[in-house]
């Protein structure tokens, strides 16, 4: 049941941030320039984004896709970390990237495990 739950929420939550980083969405384009990414690098993470939304949800029927877009997820999540960090980002947002990490990785153990 955790599973589900993880998996729904947090494909919704990925499809709709990288939904907006591939629509160019005003304030995603502003995340983007004060990271410094271009605009290139920011569609591709938003894809990636997206696609890892919707590896989770196809992995509640196949746990193998479940399982590898979790860490893929989980990857980009530690890259999003690392960005905050080095731009100095408000911690509060460094900690809500850090809260959406554990829940990826939790996923994926629970893929696991499964």
């Amino acid at each position: 049941m955790i599973l589900v739950v993880l998996s729904l929420v947090l494909g919704a939550l990925f499809l709709v941030t990288g939904g907006g980083k591939v629509a160019g969405l005003p304030q995603s384009l502003r995340a983007r320039d004060q990271f410094g990414m271009t605009p290139q690098a920011w569609r591709t993470i938003g894809l990636l984004e997206a696609a890892g939304a919707i590896g989770l949800l196809l992995g509640l029927k196949v746990g193998l896709i479940g399982l590898l877009a979790a860490i893929g997820l989980a990857l980009l999540m530690l890259g999003a970390t690392a960005t905050r960090v080095k731009v100095r980002d408000q911690a509060w947002l460094i900690g809500l990237d850090v809260v959406v990490l554990v829940l990826v990785g939790i996923t994926a153990a629970l893929q696991i495990a499964r």
